[in-house]
C-alpha cells in the first residue's frame, strides 16, 4: 500500500493535464444530463488546464485513464435532495464491485487506479440535485439552477487550487 504522502503524486513525464472532469449522464432522460450539462458549461468558460470526458456510465478501463491526472472530478446528477443543490465531496479508493463490469462507482474506479497503476489522484464527487427524470431533452429549472450553483462552486475550488 502506498504511504499517503505520495499518493497524490504527478509524474510530469507520463501524466496529462493537472485536472480532469468526468461528466457522467444521459441528455435524453431530463435531469440526468446534469454531468453533460456540466461539460457543456465548462467548455463555454475561461480554459483552464482541464480535460473533459463524457460518459454514460463509469466502467472499469476509466481506471486507466484517471490514474493519469493529477486531480479527478466524478459530476453527476443526484436522485437526492442536496441542501444547496449540489455537493462537492473527496472521494476514496474503495473495493465496491458491482456484478457488472458496467456501471461503477468513484470510489471503484480510484481503487482500480491505485491497485493496477500504483496512482492515486486527488478525487472529488459532484452532485447536483435533478427533479425530472423522464425520457425528455432539456433540464427541469429547479436542476438548471442547482447546475449554475456547482458550476460556482467548482469554479471556486479550481481557483483555490484544489
Amino acid at each position: 500500500m502506498m504511504p499517503p504522502e505520495t499518493c497524490w503524486m504527478k509524474n510530469t513525464k507520463t501524466d496529462r493535464s493537472s485536472i480532469l472532469v468526468l461528466g457522467i449522464g444521459n441528455t435524453g432522460r431530463a435531469d440526468d444530463g446534469l454531468g453533460w450539462k456540466f461539460l457543456d458549461e465548462l467548455s463555454t468558460s475561461p480554459a483552464e488546464d482541464l480535460t473533459v470526458e463524457y460518459r454514460y456510465q463509469l466502467q472499469i478501463e476509466d481506471s486507466e485513464l484517471v490514474s493519469q491526472y493529477q486531480t479527478v472530478f466524478f459530476v453527476d446528477a443526484s436522485h437526492t435532495r442536496i441542501q444547496d443543490g449540489f455537493s462537492i465531496m473527496p472521494a476514496t479508493p474503495a473495493a465496491y464491485y458491482h456484478f457488472s463490469s458496467h456501471a461503477q462507482n468513484p470510489e471503484t474506479i480510484l481503487y482500480l487506479a491505485k491497485t493496477i497503476y500504483n496512482k492515486c489522484p486527488k478525487a472529488f464527487t459532484v452532485a447536483i440535485a435533478g427533479q425530472k427524470w423522464g425520457l425528455k431533452q432539456g433540464l427541469s429549472k429547479a436542476a438548471s439552477d442547482n447546475l449554475r450553483k456547482a458550476l460556482d462552486g467548482f469554479h471556486a475550488i479550481i481557483t483555490s487550487g484544489a
